[in-house]
């Protein structure tokens, strides 16, 4: 029960080890209110001392590759990721101390060798860098749709319908969809997102919340080449924990730009998906600083999208 990112890999992934799976969504799979929805998510292993998160996304490369080989259009662009703070801490040492653990390819870089290889940034208060040559952007309601179209010409069943839970005692073996008809399993995922919480509020409600992220694309200059994803790297201003993040301008989208901060807790049904002149102005005095090739760059779009946090 989900159709994003978890949701459909899972179904392939079981179905391809001989299950007989059903997928069912609600809305469709990477729909526009779905935390796996929008353009662009990037993909990286600078997690820390979190070696386990490093080695799930450095493992799933092979995946999305192959993926992406597969599709009509590239799901996975290996631009590279370049994180860089003026403030060198625990999270940047630890990080390439698994990385160097683990045997990837990433650069520990200075300030000249950044300003010289990403010349569209303005490193000047910059310390240090660390690159990721390897990793780089999904793109993600592509991908995603891309995943179903392989699980359903493989015999997974795909229904778009909403599911609904049966007040019942024991184990769960049946779900009401809104098409009227049952389904039966012998066992059920959901991977439902931002909605886990509704779906099961007596026993999720208060440990998954979603909160408010906001999304921002700005015009790069005619014919300028460095903010393409052959120069230009993803990329996150990492300072002591809060930090600005982005992407080239992918498929002509425009230079992508967000805060990676929690925003208030909203209801993934019901929030407002208009973004607010407070965020943007936050941003564009940022991208003024960062990026002065940028400067009265025009708004392209905005989204707003949310993140579903876990309790710890």
């Amino acid at each position: 029960v989900g159709g994003g990112v978890f949701g459909f890999w899972t179904a392939e992934h079981l179905r391809g080890a001989g299950h007989r799976v059903t997928l069912v969504d609600a809305w469709g799979p990477a729909h526009a209110r779905a935390s796996s929805g929008s353009e662009s998510r990037m993909t990286r292993a600078a997690y820390g001392k979190d070696a386990v998160y490093s080695r799930m996304a450095f493992d799933s490369l092979r995946e999305w590759k192959a993926l992406s080989d597969q599709a009509g259009s590239p799901v996975f662009i290996a631009h590279g990721v370049l994180f860089f703070t003026a403030f060198p801490d625990e999270y940047f040492r630890q990080t390439l101390a698994v990385h160097r653990e683990l045997g990837l390819p990433t650069e520990e870089l200075g300030r000249a060798d950044m300003q010289q290889r990403f010349p569209m940034f303005d490193f000047s208060d910059v310390e240090l860098g660390v690159f990721e040559p390897g990793f780089g952007a999904l793109m993600a309601r592509r991908a995603v749709q891309e995943v179903m179209a392989r699980f359903v010409a493989a015999g997974g069943d795909y229904r778009r319908a909403e599911a609904k839970l049966r007040r019942h005692e024991g184990p769960l073996r049946v779900l009401d969809l809104s098409d009227g008809s049952p389904l039966e399993a012998d066992a059920f995922v959901f991977a439902c997102g931002p909605w886990l919480g509704k779906v099961f509020p007596e026993l999720l409600g208060d440990r998954i919340v979603a909160t408010r992220q906001e999304i921002f694309y700005f015009a790069p200059p005619a014919g300028d080449g460095r903010f393409q994803p052959a120069a230009m790297p993803g990329w996150a201003d990492f300072n002591g924990g809060d930090y600005y993040y982005g992407f080239p301008d992918l498929g002509a989208r425009g230079v992508k730009f967000a805060h990676d901060v929690h925003g208030p807790a909203v209801d993934p049904d019901t929030q407002s998906r208009e973004a607010s002149a407070a965020a943007l102005a936050e941003i564009i005095a940022f991208r003024d600083r960062r990026f002065p090739l940028l400067r009265e760059a025009p708004l392209i779009s905005a989204e707003v999208s949310q993140y579903e946090n876990s309790s710890k």
